[in-house]
């Protein structure tokens, strides 16, 4: 055999006639005396090969033919159009190798969710979860492009750290020889950090959260794509939200269409959304939802169902600003012309789907983070090199945080956000 074609090149009009090889795994079959009908995939969709014994002879037809579902295979032969296999053309086989036999394999459909993750190795071949992976990884590519246009620069932050950014109750704790450590829970701190040499920078790493949280929005380990501006406020913050969730979306109605119909998310939606997204403030989310007969006294953080209720009846992404400083973390700036709130935002995506990113702009008063740091028992000599950063030439600054796996969850139409990575961990599950 030659060189091999991506599948989704054979199966095209502009193949018809030609005799290509290609590669990959069965996905189904069915035979019927001395014909079988093959449909093979690989990375780049699928492809129906006709098999006929008088060509393959009756050793190889019967290999090829009896050879059971994920089985390996090579194939070479002529591609014809034909309305009934997928995608309208097949590829008439002359010559056919199976590779490597496969085993009955145990992933089938109406099995239990938990027997599936269970064998979340073999089920990741899922043509739901293929799509959905496609999906994420031009999610990943349109965001730091975008990001890199704009002038900012990726970063790698440690995994590791000593402090606790988020809170100790929610920071998963180990043993670095002999000192208690943390994974980390963002990478914000030492975003703040590189901005004075930077400006404009980013990280897209890994983020862990110790919340026993059995929500179908969060995971124990997911990623995270976090931004920091220097000379940046609130408004410069919002706008730069909303433009990096616009951008990402458009790309992947561009470039992933069949994905996104594949799992019911129609490119058009994606593509009719436009900046700038609404703002309210905290206090009005308040005014919503008791006008839909949920009440929710000031100072209380927005869960599940609020968040639902906000944006259930959207079809764009909602922006959530100034929320109560106590319900916030320690680094967030107080609004001034109303010390109670923070100026912060969540970014919430439509159809309930819930909070997407979480931003603020910094706090560059030492002697309020102090105090925030006392106030949550935090061990201050962990933070010195933090308060350092306001020592030495502090300016106004501005982030935040984007769960990956929730936008890809919303964009996807996914039911759990572990269905949009490819080993979930959550507070039952740590294997495979």
């Amino acid at each position: 055999m030659g060189s091999f074609l991506p599948i989704a090149k054979a199966n095209a009009k502009s193949s018809v006639g030609t005799r290509v090889s290609i590669r990959g795994w069965i996905y189904r079959t069915r035979s019927s005396g001395g014909l079988a009908f093959v449909v093979v995939r690989d990375a780049t969709g699928i492809i129906q090969v006709t098999a006929r014994k008088q060509a393959l002879g009756e050793e190889g037809f019967t290999k090829f033919s009896s050879a059971l579902i994920e089985s390996s295979v090579e194939v070479t032969g002529t591609v014809a159009e034909d309305a009934r296999a997928p995608g309208g053309f097949e590829l008439r086989v002359e010559e056919a190798r199976v590779i490597a036999t496969a085993e009955p394999f145990p992933i089938f459909s109406g099995q239990t969710e938990e027997f599936q993750l269970d064998h979340r190795h073999l089920a990741i071949r899922s043509s739901d979860i293929v799509a959905t992976l496609k999906v994420k990884a031009e999610v990943l590519r349109s965001a730091r492009a975008f990001l890199d246009n704009n002038g900012y620069l990726e970063m790698t932050p440690p995994l590791l750290t000593g402090n606790a950014a988020e809170g100790g109750a929610e920071a998963f704790t180990l043993d670095y020889f002999g000192r208690e450590a943390y994974l980390a829970q963002t990478a914000q701190l030492y975003l703040e950090a590189l901005i004075f040499p930077l400006e404009k920078v980013y990280s897209i790493t890994t983020s862990f959260r110790a919340e026993k949280s059995r929500t179908n929005r969060h995971l124990t380990e997911y990623t995270h794509l976090e931004v920091e501006s220097a000379w940046a406020g609130l408004k410069e913050n919002l706008e730069l939200q909303e433009a990096l969730v616009v951008q990402v979306c458009h790309d992947v109605a561009e470039h992933r269409p069949r994905e996104l119909e594949a799992l019911g998310r129609k490119p058009e939606e994606l593509l009719a959304l436009h900046a700038p997204f609404e703002r309210i403030r905290y206090e009005q989310a308040l005014e919503r939802l008791a006008s839909q007969g949920i009440e929710i006294p000031f100072g209380r953080d927005l869960g599940t169902n609020e968040e639902r209720a906000l944006t259930i009846d959207r079809k764009e992404p909602l922006f959530v600003t100034n929320y109560p400083a106590a319900i916030k973390a320690f680094y967030m700036l107080r609004t001034v012309e109303d010390e109670r709130v923070v100026d912060g935002n969540d970014l919430l995506a439509p159809e309930g789907y819930g909070e997407l990113i979480g931003a603020s702009c910094r706090e560059t008063r030492i002697d309020v983070l102090r105090s925030r740091l006392e106030h949550d028992g935090a061990n201050m000599a962990n933070y010195e090199w933090y308060l350092d950063l306001r020592r030495y030439g502090s300016v106004p600054h501005a982030g935040f945080g984007l769960g990956v796996e929730r936008l890809v969850r919303w964009i996807g139409r996914r039911e759990h956000i572990r269905d949009t990575t490819p080993f979930p961990r959550t507070p039952s599950r740590v294997t495979p």
